[in-house]
């Protein structure tokens, strides 16, 4: 059986995707996602700026209904790795790590970003061991204790206040001596008393011993030193393109890339490949929000129906 489409990736670009895909006339559409659908946004603690979502939501709470929803009009969901996408002709190829494929007319991809390491000493080497990037996920450990949180973005000030509610304290270390976050949560980080600022500040060393992190040395813009004793380190300095699944054979991509991994698309999500559309974190000048991904799912479902139409009839 062929596809009439292929969905790679079940975020909320994907899911919203096999949505507007299914409801919209497209036959035979599956979404391959390895895990559970729903993305990097369910290890948010806290949503509050997801349109007609009012008081405090996490991220996995929002995701929760939207498999439901898609599943309803017809979206499969193949809990499989896919490895590589091809093409040849005007046919896609979906090659899946169990070592199958699947055939498809086209195919929306949005397997969306990895949080990226700060690369400070000690970094991989404690990774998993009190060096973490999931505040929701390994915050628990460290009730009453005190953390230290490294980034300036939304995403490092709002895991630094879920850390705060708690850990004993937060110690928020920025590069710069400003935030370009929302004021709104710049606000509530200043007002929050046991969180304090280490500005114009960068991690130097994270060590510990056999029973994991001890300390985050971190360094001024003067140049000195501070050692700030915590059993955990939590790093959000940003995300990598997921954009493995591209990567052909020679090594080339299939599609055009910018310098970043990022994929070029244009208004429609449309890649330089007919067929072939890409959404999400993964798209060039991507704003990285959910409300934006949910978006570009439906761009892309709407066009891939489109393209579908015209090839098959």
């Amino acid at each position: 059986m062929i596809l009439d489409c292929a969905i790679i990736g079940g975020g909320p670009a994907g899911l919203t995707a096999g949505l507007y895909a299914t409801r919209g006339g497209l036959d035979n559409v599956t979404m391959f996602e390895k895990g559970m659908p729903g993305g990097q946004i369910t290890q948010s603690s806290e949503i509050e700026n997801y349109p007609g979502v009012t008081g405090e939501i996490t991220g996995m709470d929002l995701m929760i209904p939207w498999p439901a929803q898609c599943q309803k009009f017809g979206l499969v969901h193949a809990m499989v790795n896919v490895t590589r996408v091809t093409k040849s002709g005007d046919l896609f190829t979906i090659h899946k790590e169990d070592g199958t494929t699947t055939d498809a007319h086209s195919v929306i991809i949005g397997t969306g970003s990895s949080p990226r390491r700060a690369g400070f000493k000690g970094e991989d080497e404690l990774f998993g061991k009190g060096v973490s990037t999931c505040a929701t996920c390994d915050g628990f450990f460290y009730k009453g204790k005190e953390v230290a949180v490294v980034g300036g973005g939304d995403t490092a000030l709002e895991e630094a206040l879920y850390l705060a509610k708690i850990c004993s304290k937060v110690y928020l270390v920025h590069r710069r001596d400003a935030f370009r976050s929302a004021p709104n949560t710049v606000n509530r980080i200043k007002n929050t008393p046991n969180i304090e600022l280490v500005l114009n500040s960068v991690p130097e060393e994270v060590y510990g011993d056999a029973t994991g992190v001890t300390g985050l040395k971190v360094k001024n813009k003067e140049g000195k030193i501070r050692d700030i004793k915590v059993p955990g380190v939590f790093t959000f300095v940003g995300n990598d393109v997921n954009n493995e699944t591209l990567i052909q054979e020679d090594g080339t991509f299939l599609c055009e890339m910018n310098n970043q991994g990022q994929v070029m698309v244009d208004l429609g999500m449309r890649t330089s490949v007919p067929g072939l559309f890409a959404t999400g974190d993964m798209r060039v000048e991507a704003p990285k929000q959910v409300v934006s991904a949910a978006g570009d799912g439906a761009v892309a479902a709407l066009s891939a129906i489109s393209y579908v139409d015209e090839l098959l009839n």
